[in-house]
């Protein structure tokens, strides 16, 4: 189990460096289904195990200011705040509920992200200006040197999305980086590459407080197979990190959107057939 767990870890870590987000998405069921953990205990492997390997990712992005800092702590203490009622909610749903409700989650997710690269001018991140049209506007705007302008609707419209990341982070044990990425790119018109490193400085605060939630409600942390997902999730974002570098924002983008389709469907199967 011990080489397994880390293969695990690393196509995880692999999965956070190249799309900013996916690591729970992907980690989840490999643990279910792959290690032959219980539901909830993945959970607390998933969010621990990816907590860990964001905070890897994002240190050098920092470094290369690609992350945006005011943008992510915002995202970021609501979805802290969010984590502790997703815990408790998830202790009062069946599992295979949680389950199906994670894999429809993601199928909507999917395919947001795959219908917003056919617009090539917000792949990339470009947001609409005030003077265009009420339809093509995001609530969110940007100045022309990318710069976000944060009013009240934007702000508003952040924190909503970062609690919702938190909720999700709660009961699914995931870091929300498949949530983060996509609202990040749809809402507020950050580059995809952009949005990969603020997603995992997102992924790593918001990921303490789930831990913290997680261990709270007395349920207990399997040590030993968080930390040899660990072990594989340092090398995997590392190498992520180096592929991202060589795609360009709407390869990214469909590159995101196929994996989380293709772990939805197994998901879903997989519940329907047990």
């Amino acid at each position: 189990m011990f080489g397994l767990a880390v293969v695990g870890g690393c196509f995880v870590g692999f999965a956070m460096g190249l799309t900013g987000g996916g690591g729970g998405v992907f980690a989840v069921p490999f643990l279910i289904y792959g290690l032959a953990a219980a539901p909830r205990e993945a959970v607390g492997i998933s969010l621990a195990s990816v907590g860990g390997t964001a905070l890897a990712g994002v240190l050098p992005r920092l470094w290369r200011g690609e992350v945006e800092l005011r943008t992510g702590l915002l995202f970021a203490v609501a979805g802290m705040l969010g984590a502790p009622l997703g815990s408790w909610l998830s202790m009062l749903l069946p599992e295979t509920v949680l389950l199906m409700m994670f894999g429809c989650l993601m199928l909507v997710v999917a395919w947001r992200m795959w219908a917003k690269t056919r617009r090539p001018e917000l792949a990339t991140g470009v947001c609409a200006t005030e003077g265009e049209a009420a339809e093509d506007r995001s609530a969110c705007q940007r100045d022309e040197d990318g710069t976000l302008r944060l009013t009240s609707r934007c702000a508003r419209l952040l924190v909503l999305v970062g609690l919702l990341t938190g909720l999700l982070s709660g009961m699914f044990g995931v870091g929300g980086g498949f949530v983060i990425v996509p609202a990040l790119v749809l809402f507020s018109g950050m580059q995809i590459h952009r949005a990969v490193g603020t997603s995992l400085l997102v992924i790593f605060l918001v990921s303490i407080s789930g831990v913290a939630s997680y261990l709270a409600t007395g349920q207990a942390l399997a040590v030993e197979t968080t930390l040899q997902f660990l072990v594989g999730g340092l090398s995997g974002v590392w190498l992520g990190g180096l592929a991202a570098k060589r795609l360009k924002g709407a390869t990214l983008q469909k590159i995101f959107a196929t994996a989380v389709m293709l772990v939805a469907v197994f998901v879903i199967f997989k519940t329907m057939v047990l």
